[in-house]
């Protein structure tokens, strides 16, 4: 799969943080890689759900965006 561009508000900083809160509380962040919003109720491993905000399939899990590097 080739590196999808990411929104610049993603940063290493912000998706620890979202993995953070995944693991140790009851939260399931994602990340929209098109406009930056963070979406719940995401799968760790999501990829392609639909955003909320921007309406593309561009929303991943943020576990699955710190495995990836999309920040």
């Amino acid at each position: 799969m080739p590196r999808q561009e990411h929104h610049k508000s993603l940063t290493l900083a912000r998706v620890e943080d979202a993995v953070k809160r995944e693991m140790f509380g009851l939260e399931n962040p994602g990340f929209c890689l098109k406009c930056g919003e963070e979406q719940g109720g995401c799968e760790p491993d999501a990829e392609g759900y639909k955003c909320e905000e921007c309406g593309t399939n561009t929303v991943y899990g943020a576990m699955e965006v710190l495995l990836r590097g999309k920040f």
